[in-house]
């Protein structure tokens, strides 16, 4: 197996290994400038409706923890694809409501519709890898990202983009953001050592997926972010079918798929639901499901998380899906990552 790997050591693995310098240029990085001040003393003072949180593909999915401790933190807020947005929920375009908009080109033809839809009805909120986009320059506040320039399938961007969104939540919600920075800066470490190993991931995750012809990927809560991402970019990547959804809806019709040659990777995701999870994991195994749990207490090497605390889980989680990514494609004989039909940024909508 070992000898296969070259057909995948190209620009897509090295932005994979490149992830944890993204995520330390990112954190060096973050600051809150006044306009991004004044937003979230509107939103904690009550002063805004609804926050709208919009992207699309990756940059939507990393919008899940966000949402929830907006949530949590007693914020009406809402996750609405970009195009949905612009066609099928354009009256959300209302100064009452705050756009928070994410692009990671800040050039993506949905974002440049919604800029040109809204004309500055909302403030928007905007979380980009590049500032001197149109989303950059025309956006009331913006989170920048420091990823630098990536091949294809979102892998440093996405996991910077979490990382502004972890401090975007923070800043909102008034926190400590010497302790938020000190938390952000603790996850490239932990994500560098994960990596070193990453061969050995991709050769037992290659033995372990021969012979599987779909893909699911399950979790409840933040782990929705890792859920739906994994699913997008192993479609992306290796061109092999995969579906992300949480674990109970996995419940509702595809659990009867488990004897067919499919391959479940469940999430432990936080301790709130890891019961209910562990329970989804040993109900498909007792029926001779193939699954395998992803988590810091996994017993399968690629999928066993570091230990770190909940608030970064969701940027560690999107390592195992990676891995999965490589080893499909060697499995395959095919360069992970290389479009055939796509392109970086979409501007096509």
């Amino acid at each position: 197996m070992s000898g296969s790997l070259n057909i995948i050591e190209g620009q897509y693995l090295r932005d994979i290994l490149d992830q944890p310098s993204a995520i330390e240029a990112t954190v060096v990085g973050l600051e809150v400038p006044k306009t991004l001040d004044q937003l979230a003393s509107r939103i904690r003072k009550g002063k805004f409706r609804s926050i709208v949180l919009t992207g699309m593909g990756s940059s939507f999915h990393a919008l899940h923890p966000l949402n929830l401790e907006l949530i949590e933190a007693g914020v009406a807020a809402v996750m609405v694809e970009t195009s949905e947005l612009l066609h099928y929920q354009a009256r959300l375009f209302d100064p009452k409501n705050l756009i928070v908009a994410v692009s990671q080109s800040g050039q993506s033809a949905e974002v440049v519709r919604l800029l040109q839809m809204n004309r500055g009805r909302s403030a928007i909120i905007g979380v980009t890898n590049t500032p001197q986009s149109a989303l950059g320059k025309r956006a009331t506040a913006c989170v920048v990202t420091c990823a630098g320039k990536e091949f294809s399938v979102s892998c440093k961007t996405y996991v910077s983009t979490l990382i502004a969104l972890h401090w975007l939540a923070d800043v909102i919600c008034e926190r400590d953001l010497r302790r938020t920075r000190r938390a952000l800066a603790s996850v490239a470490p932990v994500m560098k050592s994960y990596l070193q190993d990453w061969k050995k991931y991709v050769e037992d995750l290659a033995h372990r997926l021969a012979g599987m012809r779909q893909l699911f990927l399950v979790g409840r809560g933040p782990s929705l972010a890792a859920v739906d991402t994994g699913a997008l970019i192993v479609k992306e990547a290796d061109h092999f079918p995969a579906e992300g959804m949480s674990s109970a809806a996995f419940r509702h019709g595809p659990f009867e798929m488990i004897k067919d040659p499919t391959f479940v990777g469940v999430f432990a995701g936080r301790r709130k639901t890891y019961k209910l999870n562990r329970t989804l994991f040993e109900d498909i195994r007792s029926r001779e499901g193939e699954a395998e749990w992803i988590g810091a207490d996994s017993e399968f090497p690629a999928f066993r998380l570091p230990k770190a605390q909940e608030s970064i889980l969701p940027v560690l989680e999107i390592l195992p899906a990676q891995m999965l990514t490589l080893a499909l494609a060697a499995l395959a004989g095919r360069e992970a990552g290389r479009f055939s039909f796509c392109s970086k940024v979409t501007t096509t909508e």
